[in-house]
């Protein structure tokens, strides 16, 4: 069972929020956040820390389209094509946020929370998430189990956990 896998506990994203702040630091750069199934609640986790002005400065809760292209920059044309539950769209969600608040590194996410909105290529559950900065952006689709909650803590868990990472040493 990976780190990712566990069973959520309530303190998870406190202490991967504090994990995430701790490298930040230590490489003085600043995180930001652009969201959308999970509504601020990246944002939410990491300013739980106190302190964390110092590296979290924006973050972006665009749950409409028309959000996303208007403060991200996400083309019209990409939401079309694509869908917002897409690797193009969190993508470019990540990029935008990246470079509309000088953060070093950010984490998109878009999904379909539930209980419905679900489709046959996109069931409930379906979330994806990218994580940029200057190394280049990554991304990955995940199928969370359980209700709106349950999904929505995962995507928040997972965009922390995803965070973390990148900050780690190889």
């Amino acid at each position: 069972m990976t780190e990712s896998d566990a069973p959520l506990a309530p303190q998870d994203l406190r202490r991967l929020a504090e994990r995430l702040g701790e490298g930040c630091r230590a490489r003085g750069i600043t995180v930001t956040a652009a969201e959308s199934c999970t509504g601020g609640g990246v944002a939410s986790a990491i300013t739980e820390v106190a302190g964390s002005s110092a590296w979290f400065e924006t973050g972006y809760v665009t749950y409409a389209n028309g959000a996303k292209t208007r403060l991200l920059g996400v083309p019209e044309a990409l939401l079309a094509e694509h869908g917002a539950v897409s690797r193009e769209v969190v993508e470019a969600m990540v990029v935008g946020a990246c470079r509309d608040s000088g953060a070093a590194l950010g984490v998109a996410i878009s999904g379909v929370a539930g209980p419905g909105g679900g489709s046959p290529d996109k069931p409930v559950g379906t979330v994806w998430l990218a994580w940029g900065g200057a190394e280049g952006v990554e991304s990955a689709c995940h199928r969370f189990p359980g209700d709106r909650a349950a999904v929505r803590a995962q995507a928040v868990r997972e965009a922390l956990l995803g965070l973390v990472r990148r900050l780690t040493p190889r």
